[in-house]
């Protein structure tokens, strides 16, 4: 595959030292102010009665977790938004394949890309972690489009499928640019898979670790005190962070028209609802009727802790309204079945506010 001198540039040396580094080192910050919730204009009784109830149970609901959480839902139309901890920076992890397919999109739409332009997937492009795609490459690599590829990292979170498109779209900075350009604040993106992950667990990369088995070897011959300094400073300064708020701001720009063209946006947010990773966290909370399209992400684990266990999405009611939603758990150490059930109830809170907005405010308290 073709990548051009973005990628072909970085040696295996150069891509570790620069995974640390970027670890390692504060990156510049947001401006919080400039995620200010809008929608807070004058507003019926009943209206404000379901935003108070939907705000004290997404407080509880956070307070409550035993783990470092953010949580947004916001209405798609009106732009309010409840949230906690909304403009803390958390751990993307596959989340931010959000953003590289946006800006895939995004060339598209600009001329750049084409849905049905051929790639191969060679044994060179493969990653780490989940990498289904990695069972069809040979010998002569694997031939596949730039729509397959999408395709594959939303609804299946394949890590290689999404670094080949990350590529083909122009590399970090340009979903950088992309992010930047649409006024979304609260939103890093990280040097790519490779140097992000082996840059967390302190190993160097090289080319071999994409076999199966090899990264989790290398990574198990670092000291322990390494692996915790850099999980740490991970968590705490993530170079893939991102806010609720500002994830929730992207995904009501993408609903409402304003990222991508009529119909890419189409085709994005269709794509997005045949995603087949966690269908028991949002996906879990939702009432008949109800659809959703959404994006997880996950974490390296260090011990017990769990560094990014995300999802984030839009939920759609029968009567069309949408909300963005955004669960994004920092660090913890729970079991898996607690964080899917806070998910769960995070999504059965932006219904119930949904039902008290059409029922006059009090389905809260049925």
């Amino acid at each position: 595959m073709r990548v051009g001198k973005v990628r072909s540039s970085w040696s295996a040396a150069r891509m570790a030292a620069a995974a640390l580094a970027l670890l390692g080192t504060s990156i510049p910050s947001y401006n919080p102010a400039a995620l200010a919730q809008p929608g807070f204009g004058i507003v019926s009784g009943s209206e404000q009665a379901a935003r108070r109830a939907l705000e004290e149970r997404i407080n509880a609901l956070g307070r409550n977790f035993r783990g470092e959480v953010g949580i947004a839902v916001r209405d798609v139309d009106s732009g309010y938004v409840a949230s906690w901890s909304g403009q803390r920076l958390f751990p993307q992890q596959s989340v931010s394949k959000f953003w590289v397919q946006l800006t895939a999109m995004d060339a598209v739409d600009r001329g750049r890309l084409r849905l049905d332009q051929p790639v191969t997937v060679k044994a060179d492009d493969l990653t780490l972690f989940s990498q289904p795609i990695a069972a069809q490459v040979g010998a002569a690599g694997y031939k596949t489009t730039i729509r397959d590829l999408m395709h594959r990292a939303i609804t299946r979170s394949d890590n290689t499928a999404n670094d080949v498109v990350l590529w083909q779209a122009g590399g970090p900075a340009a979903v950088r640019e992309f992010i930047s350009k649409r006024g979304i604040q609260g939103v890093r993106f990280g040097p790519g898979e490779r140097l992000l992950q082996s840059g967390i667990a302190g190993v160097t990369w090289n080319q071999a670790l994409s076999r199966r088995g090899a990264f989790e070897a290398a990574r198990a011959q670092v000291s322990p005190s390494m692996r915790r300094r850099l999980f740490n400073s991970y968590v705490l300064d993530p170079a893939d962070g991102a806010s609720p708020l500002g994830i929730t701001d992207g995904l009501a720009k993408l609903q409402r028209g304003e990222l991508l063209s009529p119909q890419s946006t189409r085709h994005f947010l269709n794509v997005m609802a045949q995603t087949r990773t966690g269908p028991n966290r949002l996906a879990g909370g939702l009432a008949p009727g109800w659809s959703i399209g959404h994006k997880t992400g996950t974490g390296q684990q260090l011990g017990s802790e769990q560094a990014g266990y995300n999802d984030i999405g839009i939920i759609t009611a029968p009567d069309g309204k949408h909300y963005a939603l955004a669960v994004m758990i920092g660090r913890t150490s729970v079991p898996n079945i607690v964080r899917m059930n806070l998910m769960n109830e995070v999504t059965r809170a932006a219904i119930a506010y949904h039902q008290a907005r059409r029922s006059g405010g009090n389905y809260y308290a049925r």
